[in-house]
């Protein structure tokens, strides 16, 4: 990949994750159901990337290897699950913008567990999420779906900042595409129980949108992150990520009528400027982290 080339790749990578939302709610399948066959559908992918196209080896693992990536595949399937349940209830945009918030909860998460000092622009970053999401918000009213959907998102955010904190533990051993390939095994095996049940009620055109969503929006866009970070700098690949909200709300948008409001359109902004500024100013970023973070979503 020449830089030009990798930044497409990187953008395209970006709206397919935008699409995360978007194919969810063309699924007229259960939560439980989508979140199984994306996993399943994604593992197939993935495989085939490592297969032919990855250029790292696959690294032996050992015991607290395979807890952690259990532990992770565990809060990916909580993270899916609690996100298609809010596309569900409160449409795409209001999912996409709640779990936007987690920036925030990176920050605040990161001064709990690893008793890192917050940083007065982190105290911004963390404020310019908060009064987006009061903007985001409709009503504070619990029988609102809206509210309950953007409560769901919000869930699925803080489920995505502690596992992006999991895996950054181990993305200096374990190659970004094998733990992303674990993870979904994890996912899949979780959902099972609960989608079994369900899997011959499931029409076909409906089976066409989790796979594109498995193949496309998890195994493609995360193999086509870890391609271009051979070329692209970490932080313009974390900046460009930040960008999936506005590909996802874009797409509803034309297709479904989510007409945003004013209002949500300037809290959507806020969010999106504090994913912005906490890609710009993580110094700290490397290519195993941010290869790490877009295997989660």
């Amino acid at each position: 990949m020449t830089p030009r080339t990798a930044l497409g790749a990187l953008h395209i990578g970006a709206l397919m994750f935008g699409l995360t939302g978007v194919f969810g709610k063309l699924a007229a399948a259960s939560p439980a159901v989508i979140v199984f066959g994306r996993a399943a559908f994604a593992v197939l992918a993935l495989a085939f990337f490592a297969r032919f196209a990855s250029q790292n080896g696959w690294q032996k693992l050992h015991a607290v290897d395979w807890r952690r990536l259990a532990l992770s595949g565990v809060l990916l399937a909580g993270h899916w699950v609690s996100f298609f349940v809010s596309v569900k209830i409160a449409g795409v945009a209001i999912a996409t913008l709640g779990f936007a918030s987690f920036p925030a909860f990176t920050v605040i998460l990161e001064g709990l567990i690893f008793r890192e000092r917050i940083r007065a622009n982190e105290i911004v970053l963390v404020v310019l999420v908060s009064l987006g999401l009061v903007l985001v918000t409709p009503a504070f009213d619990l029988g609102s779906g809206a509210t309950v959907g953007l409560l769901w998102a919000v869930l699925s955010g803080l489920l995505f900042s502690l596992l992006s904190l999991t895996n950054r533990a181990s993305s200096g051993r374990i190659p970004a595409v094998q733990a992303a390939l674990c993870q979904n095994v994890v996912v899949a095996l979780c959902l099972l129980p609960f989608a079994a049940p369900q899997l011959s009620e499931v029409r076909a055109l409906d089976w066409l949108w989790i796979a594109l969503l498995g193949v496309f929006c998890t195994g493609v866009a995360h193999s086509l992150f870890v391609a271009s970070l051979a070329v692209i700098k970490a932080r313009t690949a974390a900046v460009v990520f930040a960008m999936e909200p506005v590909y996802g709300i874009t797409i509803a948008w034309l297709l479904f009528s989510e007409t945003p409001t004013l209002r949500m359109l300037i809290g959507g902004a806020l969010i999106i400027i504090a994913i912005v500024v906490s890609a710009r100013m993580s110094g700290s970023a490397n290519k195993k982290t941010v290869a790490a973070e877009a295997a989660s979503h």
